[in-house]
């Protein structure tokens, strides 16, 4: 079977032809209501922890713990996964969406074991971006601090 090159122009009324129309707008939408729904009911368990009178410093541990608690188990039952389908981006940027980063590769690899499976891919997605928090903030301290000593 001998088969002829297709042209650019032809390829590319092919590609936007098969390619479906985005939905921008819609998307946007989506993000920005659930992304602020999940930031809605952080803010309330916050309130929450200090009607419990938890201190200003422990009431946002207190939120954060219940986020990743909440992120996790809707991961582990196969929820999250619906939400960012339907949320996109805005399932992603909370709290809850890193938890979702890291529970998915554990869950995904659990077959392979406990070592090797779960705790060989737990960071597999998270990983980079604490090693990339953890070193710019690096950075950025020894920069205030040479630019403190310098100026005092």
């Amino acid at each position: 079977m001998n088969r002829q090159p297709i042209s650019p122009e032809d390829y590319s009324r092919l590609v936007s032809k098969l390619t479906p129309p985005s939905r921008h707008l819609r998307g946007a939408l989506r993000a920005f209501w659930v992304g602020g729904l999940i930031c809605c009911i952080g803010q309330a368990l916050n309130m929450l922890g200090e009607s419990l009178r938890l201190t200003e410093l422990t009431a946002p541990m207190f939120t954060s713990v219940v986020l990743i608690f909440l992120g996790t188990t809707l991961t582990g039952i196969g929820v999250y996964d619906k939400i960012g389908r339907y949320a996109g981006a805005g399932s992603i940027v909370p709290i809850t969406g890193f938890a979702n980063s890291v529970a998915a590769p554990a869950i995904e690899y659990r077959r392979e074991g406990i070592v090797l499976g779960m705790g060989a891919r737990i960071f597999q997605i998270a990983g980079p971006v604490i090693a990339y928090g953890v070193t710019s903030s690096m950075i950025v301290g020894f920069i205030y601090y040479a630019i403190r000593g310098w100026l005092l």
